[in-house]
């Protein structure tokens, strides 16, 4: 992809629509549990009826104020909600409840491997439905009309599709730990449009072209990396580029027209007649400010400066609030922070995702005991690692562990002496290569002996010993 990259560039803004963390829907008390049974989270007002007035939910204004505070935003005192209309089967007012000209908050940013991406706007709105399509026919679930969103629109400060993944992320990062969503895109609770266009570098800005169906960050990387060559393509050969809204196809790697794209005056926005206009008191948003938990690019540096890692590590650390506290809980039983870091880098990692540690059975504490029973030399590093397995499948004590598959270290001179001498005899080839003077034969050795022992001989006894008898 981006083969044409040369004198040509791509200018890209990204719309996250990311649902909010409460109980309830935006302007009714129905839940907004996932996985419902269709249509059981439904009442009047969110299903449209006549007659039904909305209620503003209070913590969904208090969220999208402090995701206006994390993404260094100005927010309006006073914001007004807005009719956008337009007719779709899961839509049952056929309008839904956005905000326009007067949003919540306007001109903020987000640092982004060290650069500022601007944020236009931030929004609240009502979700629609959704439509789930079988051969020959669609059913509706209005379950989620009603689910409180933000929208926040960046400013068209992408230039590449790595840059859109690498912005994405930060995002996604500073709205978990700020408790504003799970960020769950499985469940629908973030979803991304983009608006791409190219241009020749210095010229003004392209027809831009708005891209849908994206269903992971991966998917917007290789979705904005197709439509930039694809357009590339197009200006090279002469053409023009319409603008459209276009859907990206997964399996056959492109985007294809879905239908032409929509302006704002297609909308017909007005002012929601059954809403006041919100006014966001400014003592309760410094009382928000002060909520707001340590954010993700402040953590980062203070685990480098305060545990000495580095940087590389404090990334990984810190790529969720979950695995970033699962970190600091370890280091309150085992004083050790890059021992600490490697290991969950290395092997807890390896078993389940950052953002589901609370979920597997290796405690902090648990984890933490182990790393002492290796510095005391009573398992080794290999031991470890089996150790650490088993601890997941049955989140017993490692010391119970260790005891009952008989796993203490071989710390007894004489036993591993036997040992030694066996693997000698059993390696005569790589003997005679040590002897000559090839030092890596020694490592051959104890691998064998390691494996004879079954990773229980005591690394730095074994070493002696082989020196000694092969002296």
């Amino acid at each position: 992809m981006q083969k044409n990259f040369s004198e040509y560039e791509g200018v890209i803004g990204l719309e996250v629509h990311c649902q909010l963390k409460t109980k309830t829907k935006l302007f009714c008390s129905c839940s907004t549990q996932f996985g419902a049974h269709p249509n059981t989270n439904v009442c009047p007002v969110c299903l449209g009826l006549p007659g039904c007035l909305p209620v503003l939910n209070k913590r969904a204004v208090e969220l999208a104020v402090i995701t206006s505070i994390v993404l260094n935003c100005k927010i309006n005192e006073t914001s007004i909600f807005a009719r956008k209309n337009y007719f779709y089967p899961d839509l049952p007012k056929a309008y839904q409840i956005s905000q326009y000209d007067q949003p919540l908050a306007v001109d903020g940013s987000i640092d982004v491997l060290g650069e500022k991406i601007g944020v236009v706007r931030i929004n609240l709105e009502e979700d629609a439905g959704k439509l789930v399509h079988k051969e020959g026919y669609s059913l509706v679930d209005f379950n989620r009309c009603g689910v409180p969103l933000v929208e926040i629109v960046s400013k068209p400060d992408i230039k590449s599709p790595d840059c859109a993944y690498q912005y994405l992320i930060s995002l996604k990062e500073v709205l978990q730990y700020a408790g504003i969503s799970d960020c769950n895109m499985e469940e629908g609770s973030l979803r991304v449009d983009a608006n791409v266009s190219v241009r020749r570098i210095g010229e003004e800005m392209g027809v831009k072209v708005e891209v849908k169906n994206m269903n992971s960050f991966k998917w917007v990387e290789r979705a904005l990396g197709y439509e930039i060559e694809r357009q590339i393509n197009i200006l090279k050969e002469g053409g023009k580029i319409t603008q459209e809204t276009r859907l990206w196809d997964e399996k056959k790697q492109k985007t294809f027209s879905m239908r032409g794209k929509e302006e704002a005056h297609d909308y017909r926005y007005f002012p929601e007649p059954d809403l006041l206009p919100l006014v966001i008191d400014k003592a309760r948003t410094e009382e928000l400010e002060n909520e707001i938990p340590e954010l993700p690019s402040h953590k980062r540096k203070r685990f480098v400066e305060e545990y000495g890692i580095p940087e590389y590590d404090a990334g990984v650390l810190t790529s969720s609030k979950e695995l970033a506290r699962f970190f600091e809980e370890v280091l309150k039983d085992y004083k050790n922070p890059k021992a600490v870091s490697n290991w969950i880098m290395t092997e807890v990692l390896s078993i389940i995702s950052p953002e589901k540690i609370n979920e597997c059975k290796i405690k902090p504490n648990l984890l933490a005991k182990m790393l002492v029973m290796i510095e005391k030399g009573e398992i080794s590093g290999k031991i470890g690692k089996d150790v650490i397995i088993e601890i997941e499948k049955t989140g017993k004590d490692p010391e119970e562990i260790v005891k009952e598959k008989g796993l203490i270290q071989i710390k007894d001179e004489e036993s591993l002496i036997l040992a030694v001498d066996e693997v000698i005899r059993e390696n005569q080839k790589a003997v005679e290569e040590y002897r000559s003077g090839k030092e890596k034969a020694l490592g051959f050795l104890i691998g064998a002996l390691m494996r004879k022992t079954k990773g229980r001989a005591n690394p730095e006894l074994a070493n002696r010993i082989f020196k000694t008898r092969l002296a």
